[in-house]
Protein backbone atom coordinates (compact mmCIF):
# COMPACT_ATOMS: atom_id res chain seq x y z
CA UNK A 1 0.00 0.00 0.00
CA UNK A 2 1.13 3.55 -0.77
CA UNK A 3 0.19 6.83 0.86
CA UNK A 4 -1.81 9.48 -0.99
CA UNK A 5 -3.30 12.84 -0.17
CA UNK A 6 -6.19 14.59 -1.79
CA UNK A 7 -6.89 18.26 -1.40
CA UNK A 8 -10.49 19.49 -1.42
CA UNK A 9 -11.67 22.98 -2.37
CA UNK A 10 -15.21 24.33 -2.03
CA UNK A 11 -16.89 25.62 -5.16
CA UNK A 12 -17.16 29.45 -5.03
CA UNK A 13 -20.94 29.42 -4.48
CA UNK A 14 -20.36 27.90 -1.04
CA UNK A 15 -17.94 30.54 0.22
CA UNK A 16 -20.98 32.28 1.75
CA UNK A 17 -22.95 30.34 4.34
CA UNK A 18 -26.29 31.73 3.08
CA UNK A 19 -25.79 29.85 -0.22
CA UNK A 20 -25.69 26.39 1.37
CA UNK A 21 -28.69 24.17 0.68
CA UNK A 22 -29.94 21.20 2.67
CA UNK A 23 -28.71 19.04 -0.23
CA UNK A 24 -25.19 20.50 0.10
CA UNK A 25 -25.19 19.87 3.85
CA UNK A 26 -26.40 16.31 3.28
CA UNK A 27 -23.50 15.68 0.92
CA UNK A 28 -21.05 16.93 3.55
CA UNK A 29 -22.64 14.58 6.12
CA UNK A 30 -22.20 11.68 3.66
CA UNK A 31 -18.60 12.77 3.02
CA UNK A 32 -17.87 12.82 6.77
CA UNK A 33 -19.54 9.44 7.40
CA UNK A 34 -17.60 7.85 4.55
CA UNK A 35 -14.27 9.20 5.78
CA UNK A 36 -15.07 8.20 9.37
CA UNK A 37 -15.79 4.64 8.26
CA UNK A 38 -12.61 4.53 6.16
CA UNK A 39 -10.65 5.87 9.14
CA UNK A 40 -12.07 3.16 11.39
CA UNK A 41 -11.16 0.56 8.74
CA UNK A 42 -7.58 1.87 8.61
CA UNK A 43 -7.69 3.17 5.02
CA UNK A 44 -7.78 6.86 5.95
CA UNK A 45 -4.87 8.03 8.08
CA UNK A 46 -6.18 11.52 8.79
CA UNK A 47 -8.65 14.03 7.38
CA UNK A 48 -9.49 17.60 8.20
CA UNK A 49 -9.94 21.14 6.95
CA UNK A 50 -8.78 24.66 7.47
CA UNK A 51 -11.12 27.01 9.28
CA UNK A 52 -11.47 29.22 6.21
CA UNK A 53 -14.50 29.00 3.95
CA UNK A 54 -13.12 31.15 1.14
CA UNK A 55 -10.85 30.61 -1.84
CA UNK A 56 -7.86 30.08 0.50
CA UNK A 57 -9.55 27.32 2.52
CA UNK A 58 -9.10 23.63 1.83
CA UNK A 59 -9.51 20.15 3.25
CA UNK A 60 -7.17 17.18 3.09
CA UNK A 61 -7.51 13.43 3.26
CA UNK A 62 -4.40 11.31 3.74
CA UNK A 63 -5.05 7.67 2.94
CA UNK A 64 -3.55 4.43 1.67
CA UNK A 65 -4.28 2.76 -1.64
CA UNK A 66 -2.65 0.19 -3.91
CA UNK A 67 -1.88 2.44 -6.89
CA UNK A 68 -2.48 5.81 -8.54
CA UNK A 69 -5.59 4.69 -10.42
CA UNK A 70 -7.28 3.34 -7.28
CA UNK A 71 -6.31 6.48 -5.36
CA UNK A 72 -7.98 8.61 -8.02
CA UNK A 73 -11.07 6.39 -7.88
CA UNK A 74 -11.21 6.66 -4.07
CA UNK A 75 -11.16 10.45 -4.27
CA UNK A 76 -13.74 10.57 -7.08
CA UNK A 77 -16.14 8.39 -5.06
CA UNK A 78 -16.24 11.04 -2.31
CA UNK A 79 -19.83 12.37 -2.34
CA UNK A 80 -18.73 16.03 -2.27
CA UNK A 81 -16.59 15.52 -5.37
CA UNK A 82 -18.97 13.14 -7.11
CA UNK A 83 -21.79 15.70 -6.79
CA UNK A 84 -19.66 18.74 -7.58
CA UNK A 85 -19.73 20.85 -4.41
CA UNK A 86 -15.97 20.46 -3.98
CA UNK A 87 -13.14 19.89 -6.39
CA UNK A 88 -10.26 17.61 -5.57
CA UNK A 89 -6.76 16.75 -6.62
CA UNK A 90 -4.90 13.62 -5.54
CA UNK A 91 -1.14 13.28 -5.07
CA UNK A 92 1.16 10.46 -4.06
CA UNK A 93 2.42 11.26 -0.57
CA UNK A 94 5.12 10.04 1.76
CA UNK A 95 5.14 10.72 5.49
CA UNK A 96 8.63 11.82 6.51
CA UNK A 97 8.01 12.44 10.21
CA UNK A 98 5.26 11.34 12.53
CA UNK A 99 4.54 12.29 16.11
CA UNK A 100 5.16 9.51 18.60
CA UNK A 101 1.88 8.20 19.98
CA UNK A 102 1.34 9.24 23.56
CA UNK A 103 -1.47 10.06 25.93
CA UNK A 104 -2.58 13.65 25.47
CA UNK A 105 -4.37 15.52 28.23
Amino acid sequence: MREYIYVLKLIPRLYEEKNWTEHDEGLVRQHFARLKGCCEDGKVITAGKTERDDDKGFGIVIFEEENDEKAEMFMNEDPVIKHGIMSGEVFSYRTALKRKEHNRK
